[in-house]
């Protein structure tokens, strides 16, 4: 398995999957994360397989527990008031590093694994390939005794049971379900496989440029789900635009394009996605809420 990997991903849909083979999870609104225990130390790798251990050094610190080797799939969150709360967990991962340490003793955060892809006592690197089901068996056994900090999703084999939670947990910061197949092996890279459903009136789109400053842009070249050419979102709020620059810094730049409507912007290699608001894709101007 090489690193940073490619993380598997969800696709919307409205309904969750029935059936005997399917199992569920709870989505947490946090920030997307792989964190690997290596003979050296702990490394964090964002979504789109950047480094960003120095920005959650309490989660990097109680993962020492784990055996090297080991490299876990999930969400860093931070709880605060009583629920999850999204805005401080994107505040650290665009801040400072001086200002995320900071951030850190004020609203510390934790880890929840919903997946482990590796693990020296579970079939090493090969772990990833096994059924989901026996993945869960081995992410809960590991976590067991490595303390709060990191914790194993909540995951049932009932789908009345997750219908439940998606309705009684929203107000802790829950946002949707996850389904996956209990019998599918870790899908890199890939949506086919699982699928989600969630509160937020929200869909996805492609982030494919931007114009205005790199890390200040003014709009982003977005390719809504089901549509063939990019468009120019609406305006971008300051501190969101500040928050989609830290993700775009590195992404390579391949050149200046026009929209359909003749608007230039500059178009990027990046893989970042972002949510925009419902019924903004084809009959109105792309609004983002935020980077997923």
């Amino acid at each position: 398995m090489e690193y940073p990997i490619r993380p598997a991903l969800a696709r919307a849909v409205l309904t969750l999957p029935t059936g005997p083979g399917w199992s569920y999870e709870v989505k947490v609104d946090g920030h997307r994360m792989i964190l690997r225990r290596t003979g050296d130390g702990v490394i964090c790798y964002s979504r789109t397989g950047r480094t960003v251990t120095s920005h959650w050094m309490d989660l990097a610190v109680p993962a020492m527990a784990l055996p090297a080797g080991t490299t876990l799939d999930g969400e860093a969150v931070i709880w605060h008031g009583g629920r999850i709360d999204f805005g401080a967990v994107q505040a650290r991962a665009a801040s400072s590093l001086d200002r995320s340490r900071a951030l850190a003793a004020r609203l510390p955060a934790s880890f929840v694994a919903f997946d482990i892809l590796a693990h020296p006592e579970h079939g090493g690197t090969t772990l990833a390939a096994h059924p989901y089901t026996e993945r869960r068996a081995a992410l809960v056994e590991v976590l067991a005794d490595v303390g709060p900090s990191l914790q194993a999703v909540l995951a049932t084999s009932d789908r009345s049971t997750a219908l439940e939670w998606y309705e009684a947990l929203q107000p802790q910061g829950v946002e949707g379900i996850v389904a996956k197949p209990s019998g599918s092996a870790y899908p890199f890279g890939s949506r086919a496989v699982w699928r989600k459903i969630r509160h937020a009136d929200t869909t996805d789109a492609q982030v494919v440029g931007s114009a205005g400053p790199r890390r200040r842009p003014r709009r982003l070249a977005l390719l809504p789900a089901g549509e063939g050419r990019p468009r120019l979102s609406a305006s971008l709020d300051p501190a969101l635009a500040a928050r989609l620059g830290a993700l775009l810094a590195d992404a390579p730049a391949t050149g200046e394009h026009r929209t359909e409507t003749g608007e230039t912007y500059t178009a990027l290699a990046t893989e970042l996605v972002v949510e925009v608001l419902a019924g903004t894709g084809r009959h109105g101007t792309l609004s983002v809420v935020r980077a997923r």
